[in-house]
Order: structure tokens, then sequence, then C-alpha cells
């Protein structure tokens, strides 16, 4: 399976929660090597066109001299959902595609959620609205998607998980109301993957999502390169995550209407969309 490849270049972080950059940038494995294919042109850029009052649940953190951003949903106060494109259409492929179709009302942030091929469509599993747009992959291959465990992030209501794909492949047989599979896992039960390093050669924009014991999901995006150990080490020691799953890198692009921030750069793929579930203030 082929994946996205496009120009390395680092975002920049010139105050809190701006945004940055939207160059395109390279994705690649575990291990530090390319994944070949070919390049796609980057989205077009765009901002935000809603100033809002509502405070953000998005907020700027150094970690180990690197600039990351954490989005915290809570399931008492938001929803979570998938999306890919408009019904029976083409992926929207960017943030800013999506946010000229959907508005910002009510909407905490969205992020890009998981991995596609060339035409933008999940390789992995991928549920919209109960709607399964794309079966369980359990295939071997290259790649970080195929860096074993990979996994699940999925949830129905206020329950949200993320397990690994031999666990629910073994003990999930509802069909969620959301779900996007991924890889590799950074947190297994509290511990690192144990095939990532401290701090390998690969250094690279990285974005994931991790689960705390309160049932809480935890989004971070890298404001700037960094190693899958630094990520991992993040959602493990700082945000107490039991378990966490790596997205994507190097398209990893956030919407957060709150501070107007949204990113543009390489084409993306699948879409979490958190919405608030009072939305009160947009009234």
């Amino acid at each position: 399976m082929k994946y996205v490849l496009v120009a390395l270049s680092a975002l920049i972080l010139s105050s809190c929660e701006p945004p940055p950059a939207g160059e395109p940038v390279t994705r690649t494995r575990i291990d530090g090597q390319a994944e070949a294919s070919p390049s796609p042109s980057p989205s077009a850029s765009g901002a935000s066109s809603v100033t809002s009052q509502v405070e953000s649940a998005c907020r700027a953190i150094i970690f180990e001299d690197t600039s990351l951003t954490h989005c915290l949903a809570v399931p008492s106060r938001h929803r979570i959902a998938m999306t890919l494109g408009p019904d029976g259409g083409d992926p929207y492929r960017s943030l800013t595609a999506f946010s000229r179709a959907r508005g910002a009302s009510g909407l905490a942030f969205a992020m890009n959620a998981g991995m596609y091929g060339e035409d933008g469509r999940p390789i992995g599993y991928f549920v919209v609205n109960s709607q399964r747009l794309a079966t369980l992959n359990t295939n071997d291959g290259d790649g970080n998607f195929h860096m074993k465990p990979n996994g699940v992030f999925f949830g129905t209501g206020d329950q949200w998980e993320i397990r690994t794909t031999d666990d629910f492949l073994a003990n999930v047989s509802d069909r969620p109301e959301f779900g996007t599979q991924s890889g590799p896992m950074l947190v297994i039960d509290g511990e690192i993957h144990p095939e990532i390093t401290r701090d390998g050669p690969s250094r690279f924009v990285r974005n994931g999502v991790g689960m705390d014991e309160r049932g809480r999901a935890h989004f971070v995006i890298s404001n700037a390169p960094l190693s899958f150990g630094k990520l991992a080490r993040f959602f493990k020691d700082e945000l107490n995550a039991t378990d966490a799953l790596f997205l994507d890198g190097n398209v990893s692009a956030l919407w957060n209407p709150a501070t107007e921030r949204l990113d543009t750069g390489a084409p993306i793929g699948p879409i979490v969309v958190v919405e608030r579930k009072d939305t009160s203030d947009d009234e």
C-alpha cells in the first residue's frame, strides 16, 4: 500500500496556538526510512472565519524542549465523530475544505485521524455514523501502519477506547458509532510500544490520540519535529495515558476555531471531529 509522500518542512510556532506554516512534509516509517510514493500537491491555504469567545479545548505546551499542542476531549462535554468527505462524495483532503463545508459552530477542534492511500481513503478500519467505510486491516507490510501492534480508536456515545487491532478483533463485536485504525500503538496498557526506542533518528511533525483512566481522549500534535519516543513519553509520562495510538506524521493538521488555528499543507485523509455538547455560546 502506498502512502502519501510530500517534501519535508518544519512548522514554526511564533506564539500561543498560531496557525503553523502549512508546508508539505515527508511521511516516514518508524525506522526513519522514507516511504516512496508520488508527491501530491499541497492543499489550498485557508483561515478560520469565525472569532469565538469559547474557551479553547487545546493548549500549547513545551515537553522536553519541543512545542506541542494538546487538545482534551471529555465525555461529559464533548462528542466525537469521524468524517472523510461529504456524503457520497470524495474525501475532503484538507481541514480547509472541511471547514468550508461544516462551519465552526459547536466545533471544539478537528484533526487528521489515520493513514490512507493515494486517493485519501483509509487503509484500515474506518466507521462514520455507525457506517463501516473500510474493514479491519490485519495484513503485514511495511511502514508505520503495519508496525505491530497497531490499533483502533473507537467509541459510541460517551464511551471511547483504544485497543490493539488483535484485541479489537477478538473482543469487539458491536459496530461503534465511530472508529479509525492506525499504527503503531504508542502506549499499550501503560507501557511504551516495545519497538519504539527512546529517541530514534527519525524527527518529524506527528500526531496521536491517547486515553486515560477517566475515559478522556487526549489529542496531541507536535508543532516541531520530534521522535516517536518523545511523543510516546508525553502520552505515558505527562498525560498518564493507558493506551495511545499514532495517527500520522508530517501531514498532521489541526483546526481549532477558538484560537483561529487552521493548519494547511499536504493532503490528508480521515478526520476526527470533536464537538461541544453545549453550543449555547454559538447562538
